[in-house]
């Protein structure tokens, strides 16, 4: 009775809910906040992170090599920066991040050390709000700890830039537990394994952490802590335009409180349109490694790639996944970094047929979209087409892949939420075109 009365209310749902898709054009309604070529809209400005993937001339958009700026700075230029010198990064890019600068020597260990006296979880939240109610998606359980928080704060509503600077520095620090923690109370209630909770090192940079405590083992190399610190690094901001950064922006300028405005952005990259992708894209590869049987035959591997375009293969949305990016044109800067330390990984990992075929289907999706397409629109490859890859290699399980992305990204947010709180003043509140004509109301006797 229940399931087939809701069935119906579904149906009715659809019937009632359609909007006909010549109104958008006679009211030229900008769908998903993007103009006709595919740009988006301009709603507001930032200084936080700048992506840059083409040009404008004459009204015609020009495709141009992939840019991606922190505060200004190349994120290619931070990464070399760090890279080279053998340190961690993250910490380095969270501080530029929030207070637009780059910190000294004495600064960043500074803050370095606050994040690790942060780490730590407020008493009993492990046991009460934790492993009392584990949940099948680890994004799900993150959003709600970020929420519970708030009942652990003395002080939550307050939305002074130095209380909301004070809460982003402690979700920063505490996001690693939160995930960690979330994963075994899973794995342990609902996949019968050992239940394995690590304190997390105060002294220990935020990759490590992550690493620390998400795996049984607890044990890591300097080349894995590496890696996962640059992905963290790559995924810490990406303009104020994406999803999750615009529903912070969305939501704190409602005046509500910091642990909503970020539960809300764990709630936006949940999806798989933003930070799952990278899932999407390890499943195809996985039937693309099952299905074709010679990876090193470009034949092979293109007619399979047709297949998915024509809706024929692997989850028949008709979508190469990894591959077209709503900025990014020739190239998106993120992938072309990773890109690099994948294969220094997976030659650690005696992996590198693997890598390999992930540079064919690279290389030839965009010759199979414009002979199946008929389009010669510019196509690269974007970080989630390796990010999987490198999550899979360092052990991740999938379950974590998106969680990951949001350790990160949680540094961009707080910004964003520190921006919008200073420059804001007024609730982010777009117009909706009614198209319904006047309807009379019918008494319920004649309904």
């Amino acid at each position: 009775m229940k399931s087939n009365y809701i069935m119906e209310l579904g149906a009715l749902a659809e019937k009632n809910n359609i909007i006909q898709p010549a109104y958008y054009s006679k009211y030229d309604v900008k769908r998903g906040l993007r103009n006709a070529n595919g740009t988006g809209v301009l709603v507001g400005l930032t200084e936080i992170g700048d992506v840059h993937g083409y040009i404008m001339d004459e009204g015609e958009k020009i495709p141009v090599e992939g840019r991606l700026r922190y505060r200004g700075i190349d994120v290619e230029e931070i990464s070399n920066g760090f890279l080279s010198q053998g340190r961690f990064g993250f910490e380095e890019v969270a501080y530029l991040l929030m207070f637009g600068k780059l910190p000294d020597k004495e600064e960043l260990e500074k803050f370095s050390g606050l994040l690790g006296l942060c780490r730590s979880l407020p008493a009993s939240f492990l046991e009460d709000m934790i492993l009392k109610a584990p949940s099948n998606d680890i994004m799900n359980k993150l959003a709600r700890s970020v929420l519970v928080l708030y009942s652990y704060d003395d002080n939550p509503d307050d939305i002074s830039i130095v209380n909301i600077i004070r809460q982003g520095i402690e979700l920063i620090a505490r996001f690693p537990a939160l995930i960690a923690y979330g994963y075994q109370a899973k794995t342990y209630n609902m996949l019968n394994k050992s239940l394995v909770i690590r304190n997390p090192d105060p002294n220990l940079s935020t990759a490590e952490n992550l690493l620390l405590m998400s795996r049984d083992s607890g044990e890591y190399t300097k080349l894995e802590a590496e890696i996962l610190d640059l992905l963290l690094v790559l995924h810490a901001e990406h303009g104020g335009g994406n999803n999750s950064a615009f529903t912070a922006h969305v939501v704190a300028s409602s005046g509500t409180d910091m642990y909503s405005s970020i539960a809300a952005a764990v709630g936006s990259l949940k999806g798989p349109r933003h930070g799952g992708a990278n899932i999407k894209v390890n499943e195809m590869m996985s039937e693309i490694k099952s299905a074709v049987k010679n990876w090193s035959n470009d034949s092979e591997v293109s007619d399979y790639l047709a297949r998915i375009l024509r809706k024929d293969a692997f989850d028949r949305s008709g979508l190469i996944y990894g591959i077209g990016h709503a900025v990014y044109t020739k190239s998106d800067p993120r992938c072309e970094i990773l890109k690099g330390k994948a294969m220094e990984l997976a030659l650690s990992k005696g992996r590198m047929e693997e890598f390999e075929l992930y540079k064919s289907v690279e290389r030839l999706s965009p010759e199979v979209f414009m002979g199946i397409k008929k389009n010669s629109k510019d196509l690269c490859a974007n970080v989630d087409f390796y990010s999987g890859f490198v999550y899979e290699m360092l052990g991740i399980p999938k379950d974590l892949f998106t969680p990951l992305f949001a350790a990160s990204r949680v540094t961009g947010w707080t910004a964003h939420v520190i921006e919008e709180i200073i420059n804001g003043g007024r609730i982010i509140r777009p117009a909706y075109k009614s198209v319904i004509n006047s309807v009379e109301y019918t008494p319920i006797d004649n309904r």
